[in-house]
């Protein structure tokens, strides 16, 4: 039998253990996740994280991530400094595999992250 797995009040839900953002460019900029669900293969994986204000490099080369922004405020752009994107609350933010960029954060965030990896 299959399982169905739910999760509720994703806004509410705890995250623990801010640790500094590896790959940050603005010092003291923290960062913590929940995960909430992993695939058997381990390809695809499901969690809460939220990150402090400030700006950071992301790397998406192998895995695709879609993002829903639960609350906060941040910009979104490509390595290239191209395609900028501004999302907040309600939104929903895919980075296909090969990605690259870069986020600021404006106002403290939290998204429920899916991702990809390729088989």
């Amino acid at each position: 039998m299959i399982s169905l797995e739910t999760f509720k009040d994703l806004a509410a839900l705890p995250v623990e253990n801010f640790a500094p953002k590896p790959t940050t460019l603005t010092e003291g900029q923290l960062e913590a996740s929940a995960p909430l669900w992993t695939s058997k293969d381990r390809l695809t994986k499901i969690g809460v994280w939220e990150c402090t204000p400030g700006d950071f490099t992301a790397d998406r080369s192998t895995v695709a991530e879609f993002c829903h922004i639960i609350s906060g405020r941040a910009t979104v752009r490509n390595h290239d400094g191209s395609g900028a994107r501004d999302i907040g609350p309600g939104d929903l933010l895919v980075l296909p595999a090969g990605w690259k960029g870069e986020w600021t954060i404006h106002s403290h965030i939290r998204k429920l992250f899916v991702l990809q990896a390729n088989a």
